[in-house]
């Protein structure tokens, strides 16, 4: 049953009078930020639509306000679930922070299982939530608006070709195994996982080697290593088959399990084949434009993505779009798909034009997103300046409009949004996404923004007392 709060007092009326002081400032301003309605509304909504009768049937669960400001917590400071589970516990003032009191702390997993039901939509509506507020408290007009891209991190290794086909080697023998164990009986496939971890070692030792007579031996190592992966297809096929004819002598409770496993492993053999045909085009036939590569057999919707950084030239994860208006970040984005930087520009303004009412004064971008029809598409929106600058040889005239002083300093304005999504992935984690799947990129991207947004709120309130 879905709670809104816990109705008692605070630790700190029954232990600490004078528990108060022991608050940090920025994160007493969130604290009262956080006291809005609008936002604990949002939560209880969401865990609502988990089940059928969440909210009015069931034991009671944990409260609404609880789950917000843990989770708010959580990416406050970067930690797992498990950090967050043990801080809370061990401290009187984060405590008081999640509306916890003397009541019991969510354990680890109760917070992994809850988390999901803040779905993108539900984070969008809390940052929105916040963007309210920022204007009410004078934090954020909506006079300049500036627009960057980066890029968030999956949670994978360096996909060589060789360590994906012995992620689906592993994966495939490690759930056939449970599977077998479900049926109780072994089934017909071979551990090579060993066998194929020799193989993964040599490639990578001849790969660093130079000539033809290493690239040659790379080539018949990789060879031997798909005919390995191969037959543990074709194994794993066999076994599927075995279980299934073995599961209709089972219980109902072991029944139920076998539809689960055998997907999984049809799932990862899939998977496992189309590294197999990437393999043979990029390593044996040299076609290193091989489309739709698959880059990690976990997080399968990763993508290579290169910003034309020196130190990391290609960075594997998903693009983020983060609008932001006077500093305070208004909107965000994770394309599901690689778009150009160009394409956001519009959608951006429009989003601006949403969440305000109004067109900024002025709108700026980095070279990403400079051209004819972006600038002309600003202009008729309502947009007084914009400060697109343009790359390579430009005409005397574009030169001497991008010289001019209020172009100049909306530039230098503009790069205030590195330092803004320097900031939120040191401080924040977003970085790297720990969380899986594109919901799960998403889900880390938004209490991300929602972090950074409530630390800027608290920051501001700081300063102006």
């Amino acid at each position: 049953m879905v709670r809104r709060r816990h109705g008692q007092r605070s630790i700190f009326e029954m232990l600490l009078p004078d528990g108060d002081k022991l608050w940090d400032p920025t994160l007493r301003r969130i604290d009262e930020v956080l006291q809005d309605e609008g936002m604990t509304d949002l939560v209880v909504e969401a865990l609502g639509r988990r089940w059928r009768h969440s909210v009015g049937r069931g034991r009671p669960g944990t409260p609404a306000e609880v789950v917000l400001r843990m989770l708010v917590l959580k990416h406050l400071y970067d930690w797992s679930f498990e950090e967050c589970e043990r801080e809370v516990r061990g401290s009187l003032v984060y405590r008081a922070f999640c509306r916890i009191g003397c009541e019991s702390v969510p354990d680890d997993k109760t917070l992994i299982r809850l988390a999901p039901a803040l779905g993108p939509d539900v984070l969008q509506r809390i940052v929105e939530r916040l963007v309210r507020l920022a204007r009410q408290r004078r934090v954020v007009r909506g006079l300049r608006l500036r627009v960057d891209t980066t890029v968030v991190e999956t949670n994978i290794h360096y996909p060589t070709d060789s360590s994906l086909l012995a992620d689906g080697v592993r994966v495939i023998t490690r759930t056939v195994q449970k599977l077998g164990q479900v049926v109780g009986k072994k089934l017909r496939l071979r551990d090579r996982t060993r066998s194929v971890g020799r193989r993964v070692f040599a490639i990578v030792q001849k790969s660093r080697r130079v000539g033809e007579a290493a690239q040659a031996d790379v080539k018949r190592l990789y060879r031997r290593l798909m005919g390995i992966t191969r037959a543990v297809v074709r194994e794993a096929h066999q076994a599927v088959r075995q279980a299934v004819r073995r599961s209709r002598n089972l219980k109902p409770a072991a029944r139920e399990r076998v539809p689960g496993l055998r997907e999984q492993v049809r799932h990862m053999i899939e998977l496992t084949k189309r590294v197999l045909a990437q393999t043979k085009a990029r390593v044996l036939q040299g076609n290193t434009h091989y489309p739709h590569k698959l880059l990690s057999v976990f997080e399968t919707h990763t993508e290579a993505i290169r910003k034309g950084k020196a130190a990391k030239p290609t960075e594997f994860g998903k693009l983020v779009k983060i609008q932001e208006a006077e500093g305070f970040i208004t909107d965000y984005e994770v394309c599901a798909q690689r778009v150009p930087d160009g394409d956001l520009w519009v959608p951006s303004l429009e989003r601006h034009q949403q969440l305000f009412g109004r067109p900024p004064r002025l709108a700026v971008a980095d070279a990403g997103f400079a051209s004819a029809a972006n600038e002309r598409a600003a202009i008729e929106r309502g947009v007084a300046r914009v400060a697109l600058p343009g790359r390579g040889r430009l005409s005397a005239s574009r030169r001497a409009h991008q010289r001019q002083r209020w172009f100049r300093r909306a530039l230098r304005w503009r790069t205030g949004s590195e330092g803004r999504i320097s900031v939120v992935k040191r401080r924040h984690g977003l970085r790297r996404c720990r969380y899986r799947g594109p919901a799960g990129v998403q889900r880390w991207v938004g209490l991300g923004i929602i972090a950074s947004n409530l630390h800027a709120l608290g920051r501001a309130a700081v300063a102006k007392t």
